[in-house]
């Protein structure tokens, strides 16, 4: 009682399944070899997306670079107007801004310190190195900013 679609077979060594639907599958592809042209296609493949990948790769590790000086510009902002709030010498604030990160060539405004009560604001500027090689020239023109206000605080002498 065997009919087409129940098990029957359809050449000499293969055998076809059906779903429950009466549809055949296809035989598993780890029983197919793959011919010598096959293997050169995928290394061909490869070779055409692995330089995308790296360089994919390095915009995003030079945008996490950029982002992390950017954290950093931000902290020291907030640092030296701490510090501007509790000291009036613009040279301790200056001090403490460059202290705080890693940063080496930042500049440092100090505005509006007038006495207890009015408030500082500290305004810090870096110049981005960029550095990676080759998405460096992308990445050097940025200068990042951040600035800070806080109320001044202390006896003024």
């Amino acid at each position: 009682m065997k009919g087409p679609g129940r098990g029957t077979r359809t050449g000499a060594n293969r055998r076809t399944s059906t779903r429950p639907g009466g549809r055949a599958l296809a035989p598993p592809s780890r029983f197919r070899r793959r011919s010598r042209r096959q293997h050169g296609q995928a290394v061909v493949e490869l070779a055409l997306v692995l330089p995308l990948a790296c360089g994919l790769l390095l915009v995003l590790i030079e945008a996490g670079l950029v982002a992390r000086d950017q954290i950093m510009v931000v902290h020291a902002a907030r640092e030296a107007a701490r510090v501007a709030a509790v000291d009036p010498a613009p040279a301790a604030a200056v001090a403490a801004a460059r202290s705080s990160g890693g940063l080496d060539d930042m500049t440092v405004e100090l505005r509006g310190r007038a006495g207890v009560g009015s408030r500082v604001t500290a305004t810090v500027r870096y110049r981005e190195p960029g550095r990676i090689p080759v998405l460096g020239i992308l990445t050097s023109h940025l200068v990042l900013e951040a600035s800070a206000t806080m109320r001044v605080e202390g006896d003024d002498p």
